[in-house]
């Protein structure tokens, strides 16, 4: 586990923050790309400073502190790291993008240079398979940035060219996130706004997916977001397109009409 600092906060979109995490320890973490992900611990409401768990038994302190003083935890993607290794970046989906929603989004919102957190590395769960022709990424808003992490390092190490499914709230999203992204020569990326409130997310990716004239061959596939999303992509890929079970990763990040706690 590493201790750093916010050194900068941006709304890049209507449902997008930007936040840059810095410190001495950033050089000290596997830069293992694509999906790349861990545990952050922010300061919750009411709270001035983060009480900020160490050592080798950091769960259990984290369990025993009083609820009042316990940081929050999420797990975000690395998005990219600098170039200097001092700092890396990572984008926060708001499900409540006027606040204070949960409290992932309530701490991006109100994040400011300065502010303590702690990251615990998780590594990365997918990369494409040596063998594959091609990949599939589908995902929603909270999945974005991860999907783009991994669409930039496969263009780094000359991967396959993909087929991405990504949805997000609004148009203005996709004006935020798109530039600059890197792909794999012959990705094809489909955007897919909902511009609806009452939609519930995910169901165009999922429908698009579904509906969708695919490649042949190996294909190394992910899938995140809500869940019903991310297990409805792998259910559709195995059963109805008979790709193999294990060329599939699919991560649930949360739970439509469940609170965030």
């Amino acid at each position: 586990m590493v201790t750093l600092t916010v050194r900068r906060q941006e709304r890049i979109g209507p449902h997008f923050v930007s936040l840059t995490l810095a410190g001495d320890d950033v050089r000290h973490l596997e830069r293992s790309g694509y999906d790349q992900a861990g545990r952050l611990f922010f300061s919750g409401p009411g709270q001035d400073d983060v009480a900020l768990p160490t050592g080798e038994r950091w769960m259990l302190a984290h369990a025993l502190l009083p609820a009042g003083r316990r940081p929050r935890v999420r797990t975000y993607t690395v998005r990219r790291f600098a170039p200097d290794l001092s700092s890396f970046d990572i984008e926060v989906s708001l499900r409540s993008p006027d606040g204070p929603g949960g409290p992932g989004n309530a701490w991006a919102l109100a994040a400011r240079p300065g502010d303590r957190v702690a990251f615990l590395d998780e590594g990365s769960r997918y990369a494409p398979a040596p063998g594959a022709g091609w990949q599939l990424l589908a995902g929603d808003e909270s999945a974005v940035p991860a999907a783009l992490a991994v669409l930039e390092s496969s263009a780094a190490a000359g991967g396959p060219p993909a087929e991405v499914f990504l949805e997000v709230p609004a148009d203005e999203d996709v004006r935020a996130v798109r530039p600059g992204v890197t792909a794999p020569e012959g990705t094809r990326v489909h955007w897919l706004p909902r511009n609806d409130p009452a939609l519930r997310p995910g169901t165009l990716a999922l429908r698009a997916v579904r509906e969708a004239t695919l490649p042949s061959g190996p294909c190394s596939a992910w899938a995140a977001g809500e869940s019903a999303l991310a297990t409805g992509v792998r259910r559709h890929l195995v059963g109805e397109r008979g790709v193999p079970r294990a060329a599939v990763t699919f991560r649930g990040y949360w739970r439509h009409g469940r609170a965030a706690l």
